[in-house]
């Protein structure tokens, strides 16, 4: 979707100092040492590399939870992370656990710096209050140039599974979280699916998009940026799974616009289609054990592939690529697989879902049930993703299930047969945020990664 920028600039001048004005009611001072914290810490400690992420998350899901704007919201983030990375950290610093088990400690190919949560979010907590403060009276340029405008309707189900282990991320304002400044816009969309608990797909709807952005190489080869930050999100996650014994794991797909050209990156067999011009466009393989070169690589380490109820790795995992899952590396692979395509303008959506979906979903009937979806609610695309979720749901399938859909032109526009693209006057007459209900979603905000429970469409 085309921006409507003037309006948006209008609505977003007039929203900001008020959602100042209200945050700085709440928290007229900076916490004292004996005030309660406002949020949640995630854990008790964080290894050095793992602060950017995590803050940027706690302080992202802290202000859209209070209805910050979302640019907004990351450019606060951004700000505060990047001034108190520029502290001192030691004071934080934590001694690891004592492990029992020796061998594990030797693992440990170099010390790693733990730092203390709660110290640490609170020292946060107030340089963000701080922050809020100083744009009380001017706020930054660079935080008040709305990013590209984009429809996105997001529904995520437990279902018939006793635990919700996907999470996502729908993140528009990339560039305003990382305080990437060069004029190409990016917009960065993600599903994990994780397997043996929560830990494996939370850390990594945290970390990769975080990792991507420290990437050298983000401007020049954005596609080899997302492939690093999957390994390196990996190594950082086996690291945490060492120190606290955790086995979980997850698959994932994320989708980084830039500009136009579209780059996806994937581990597993969640998947991302493209749908243009009425036609789903297949843009990558999914990782799975039966797949003949996953097979040789696995059984050339020494691993097997095996049929018990479906092909598994070593006889457990349903997945060759994954984050985490320490007991199976490296028959299951952490290395991901990437793919760039340039945007026309001709493109009507992406559409990214986790193996609840597209386990009992063909790919060539996708373009039909969003047109089918579109013809009954008149061009509105809001809840599009429930009832592609609900379809799923009626054919069979008992996983949790996610559904991201991620429009490139006005479904109005798609439902009359409209021109290719959308221009600024389809998008200026539906720039205004829409009012969504709350679904019966157990995941997350679409700007953010998790805990709380999303709409089922918003445009962003």
């Amino acid at each position: 979707m085309a921006s409507g920028a003037p309006e948006q600039s209008s609505r977003m001048a007039e929203e900001t100092p008020s959602f100042l004005d209200e945050f700085l009611r709440d928290f007229p001072a900076p916490l004292s040492p004996e005030s309660p914290l406002p949020w949640k810490v995630p854990g008790t400690v964080l290894s050095q590399e793992e602060v950017e992420g995590e803050l940027a998350e706690l302080a992202v899901g802290f202000l859209s939870n209070r209805n910050a704007p979302p640019l907004l919201a990351s450019s606060l983030a951004h700000e505060a992370v990047s001034q108190l990375l520029q502290t001192d950290l030691s004071e934080f610093r934590t001694l690891p656990r004592q492990e029992e088990d020796n061998e594990e400690v030797e693992e440990q190919k170099a010390p790693v710096t733990l730092l203390d949560t709660k110290g640490l979010a609170w020292s946060f907590f107030n340089r963000l209050w701080e922050v809020c403060s100083q744009w009380q009276k001017q706020v930054p340029s660079t935080a008040q140039v709305p990013p590209r405008q984009w429809l996105v309707s997001i529904h995520a189900i437990r279902n018939t599974r006793r635990r919700m282990e996907d999470r996502h991320v729908c993140l528009p304002a990339f560039n305003q979280l990382f305080g990437l400044s060069d004029a190409v816009d990016r917009a960065y969309f993600a599903v994990f699916d994780g397997h043996g608990g929560l830990d494996a797909s939370r850390y990594a709807a945290v970390h990769v998009h975080a990792n991507a952005a420290r990437q050298p190489e983000l401007r020049t080869d954005p596609a080899g940026a997302l492939r690093e930050a999957f390994r390196r999100t990996d190594e950082m996650f086996l690291g945490k799974a060492k120190r606290e014994r955790l086995q979980s794991g997850t698959t994932g797909v994320c989708a980084l616009i830039a500009g136009k050209t579209l780059h996806v990156a994937w581990l597993g067999d969640s998947q991302v289609i493209l749908v243009q011009q009425g036609q789903v466009v297949k843009l990558m393989e999914p990782h799975r054990p039966e797949r003949q070169d996953e097979k040789e690589r696995i059984e050339a380490l020494g691993g097997f592939v095996s049929h018990m109820d479906c092909w598994r790795v070593n006889g457990t995992l349903a997945v060759s690529r994954a984050i985490g899952d320490v007991f199976q590396k490296p028959y299951v692979s952490g290395e991901a697989d990437a793919a760039s395509r340039e945007l026309t303008g001709s493109e009507d959506y992406l559409l990214l879902a986790c193996d609840g979906f597209f386990d009992v979903v063909p790919h060539q009937e996708v373009a039909g049930l969003v047109q089918s979806h579109l013809v009954r609610q008149q061009g509105s695309g809001l809840r599009v993703a429930e009832e592609l979720v609900a379809a799923a749901r009626e054919r069979g399938s008992h996983d949790n299930i996610t559904v991201m859909v991620v429009f490139f032109r006005d479904p109005q526009d798609l439902l009359e047969g409209g021109a290719q693209g959308a221009g600024d006057s389809q998008a200026d007459r539906r720039s205004q945020d829409v009012p969504c209900d709350l679904s019966e979603a157990e995941n997350n905000t679409p700007w953010r990664s998790e805990e709380a429970q999303p709409p089922s469409g918003t445009r962003l």
